[in-house]
């Protein structure tokens, strides 16, 4: 890290500590993976998604990812400027366990692009000490939006992936420099394959499923996933 850098975070920290002292959430008041006034506020995490041919003739996709990693530091932006943010392992333990869980697995966080979801049985989440583990195991190639990305993920054109949700505890380091999620809540909102990301931990797979009803079921999540995540509130 530059010097130019490492002060651009003290006075960021600075001025951020003058402000939230008062906050009785703590919590970010803009959180976004550009320093840029008016961006969207999201956390996004680069990752790597490839598409491979299956064991199988199934005509069915299945896609494996990781939306979150847990305890790796990542870059953020508020209105000060620049700090690290960090989720806490099992910090969507309480959100994942809801039985009427409700997330779509979506393109670029469109909430009508969606290609899966936890209600029907076409999207599982699990979390584990490395993050949030996304398994998506019969994708219809017949779906315009599978047969949008599918192509696009095969030839890497896009390669990232990010998830929507809601800070429900958190806290500030002593010198403000870093936030920590303690616990998020992503009922209702969303896994997401989108363009860009900024956190560089995750993995991806898109490939072809075993068999229709081999692919209903709750697959092993394999190490190699990929993904990313978007945050907001």
């Amino acid at each position: 890290m530059d010097e130019t850098t490492q002060q651009r975070i003290a006075h960021a920290a600075k001025a951020r500590g003058e402000q939230l002292q008062a906050d009785r959430g703590g919590r970010p008041r803009q959180r976004r993976s550009a320093p840029h006034d008016g961006s969207r506020p999201i956390v996004s995490v680069r990752s790597r998604c490839e598409l491979r041919a299956a064991a199988t003739d199934s005509s069915l996709l299945h896609f494996v990812g990781v939306a979150s990693t847990y305890e790796q530091p990542y870059e953020m932006y508020d209105a000060w400027g620049p700090y690290t943010e960090v989720v806490t392992a099992g910090a969507g333990s309480a959100s994942l366990a809801r039985a009427d869980l409700d997330v779509p697995l979506v393109l670029q966080h469109q909430s009508l692009r969606r290609i899966a979801r936890t209600t029907n049985g076409t999207l599982t989440l699990a979390e584990d000490d490395g993050g949030l583990h996304v398994d998506a195991p019969a994708l219809d190639p017949a779906d315009p939006d599978v047969a949008y990305i599918a192509p696009k993920l095969a030839a890497r054109l896009v390669d990232e992936m990010s998830f929507m949700f809601r800070i429900v505890r958190g806290a500030w380091s002593s010198d403000y420099t870093e936030y920590r999620i303690h616990e998020y809540d992503i009922h209702r909102g969303d896994v997401a394959i989108v363009g860009y990301g900024a956190n560089p931990f995750t993995t991806g797979d898109l490939r072809s499923a075993p068999t229709p009803a081999v692919a209903r079921a709750s697959a092993p999540i394999p190490h190699r996933s990929e993904y990313l995540r978007l945050a907001t509130f």
